[in-house]
C-alpha cells in the first residue's frame, strides 16, 4: 500500500510540472509604459502573432496593429497630436487578450537654471577697494557702496561693460571696513560684498 501510494503521489508531482511548463500567459510577455506622450508596448518571444489597439477612454479605437513577436519586439507609438489623458492598450493573440491602462502627459521643459552673480570685492589699501564682476550676459550693473553702520549710500553708479569689469573705487575718507558693495545686474541679481 505504502509503495502504491509513492507511486501515486510521484505521478501527481510529474503531471504537475509538466502542467507548470506550459505556455506562459500574455499579461507574462507583455509590458506596456508611457512616457509624456509615447507609449512604447513590448513583447517577448513566444507572444507569436498579436494585435495591438489603442483606444481613447471614451472607447474609440485610435489605431490597429498586427504584429508577429518570435523574438523580443518594441512597438512605439508617438500621441503628441492627442491630448494628455489614459488611453487603454489591448494586446490580443489567438488564446488571450490582456489590456493595459495608461496616461499620457505633456512634457514640461525645466525651469533655466540662474547662477548667481559673481563679483569680488578686495581691499586695496585703506581707502581703496577693488570690484570685480564677471559672467555677465548683458551689458548693465548698478554699484552702490553703503556704509556698514546705516545702509547710507556714499557712491552709486550704472556701469554699462559687457561680459563684466574690474574697478578700483577710491573713498573720500571712509575706510574700506566701514563699508559694502551692493551689486545689481539688468537681470535682477544682487549681491552684496562686505570687505
Amino acid at each position: 500500500m505504502k509503495t502504491l501510494f509513492t507511486f501515486a503521489l510521484a505521478g501527481l508531482l510529474a503531471t504537475s510540472s509538466f502542467a507548470a511548463n506550459g505556455p506562459e500567459d500574455l499579461k507574462e510577455l507583455s509590458t506596456v509604459h508611457a512616457v509624456y506622450k509615447k507609449i512604447d508596448v513590448h513583447l517577448k518571444e513566444g507572444v507569436g502573432k498579436a494585435k495591438i489597439a489603442i483606444y481613447d477612454m471614451s472607447g474609440k479605437r485610435l489605431h490597429r496593429r498586427t504584429v508577429k513577436a518570435n523574438e523580443d519586439l518594441r512597438v512605439p507609438y508617438d500621441l503628441n497630436d492627442l491630448p494628455c489623458g489614459e488611453y487603454q492598450v489591448m494586446i490580443t493573440t489567438e488564446d488571450e487578450q490582456v489590456t493595459y491602462t495608461v496616461e499620457t502627459v505633456e512634457k514640461v521643459d525645466p525651469a533655466p537654471i540662474v547662477y548667481p552673480l559673481m563679483a569680488y570685492g578686495k581691499k586695496v589699501n585703506d581707502f581703496t577697494i577693488n570690484l570685480l564682476v564677471i559672467g555677465l550676459e548683458e551689458a548693465g550693473v548698478e554699484v552702490k557702496i553703503k556704509k556698514v553702520s546705516d545702509d547710507r549710500i556714499v557712491h552709486e553708479e550704472m556701469v554699462d561693460q559687457p561680459e563684466g569689469f574690474r574697478k578700483d573705487y577710491r573713498l573720500n575718507g571712509v575706510h574700506a571696513e566701514d563699508v559694502y558693495f551692493e551689486v545689481t545686474d539688468v537681470k535682477g541679481r544682487t549681491r552684496k560684498i562686505y570687505i
